[in-house]
């Protein structure tokens, strides 16, 4: 396990379109897009072997979701998005850099208190 810094900002575009039809906004219960941006520093390892190299990374996803309530309590939300990855391979001993395209798929259901 290495650690992760992720920051997301959304743009949720629907939601007077949701007041308009009577539908529940409560918890950010609409469309958004976002851009999602991932660090993975090579700061420590939590693993059971030994000599683990972890190359630092950098990656912009422009992602399009959507998040609903299930009840009272409980959302879902699920995305898609492609972006992009930089990845700091000479600081681990590799002859260059990589960069490549990286996709984001998620789903998640969540529980508010």
């Amino acid at each position: 396990m290495t650690p992760v810094i992720t920051l997301e900002p959304r743009l949720y575009y629907n939601l007077n379109k949701r007041v308009k039809k009577s539908r529940r906004i409560d918890g950010n219960s609409g469309n958004f897009i976002s851009l999602k941006t991932s660090y993975h520093p090579d700061w420590f390892v939590i693993s059971n072997t030994e000599n683990v190299i972890v190359i630092s990374s950098i990656s912009i996803i422009p992602t399009w979701g959507i998040r609903r309530n299930i009840g009272k309590h409980f959302t879902y939300e699920t995305g898609i998005g492609i972006g992009y990855r930089y990845a700091y391979a000479k600081q681990a001993g590799f002859l260059e850099n990589e960069s490549e395209g990286t996709v984001n798929i998620h789903l998640r259901i969540g529980y508010r208190f």
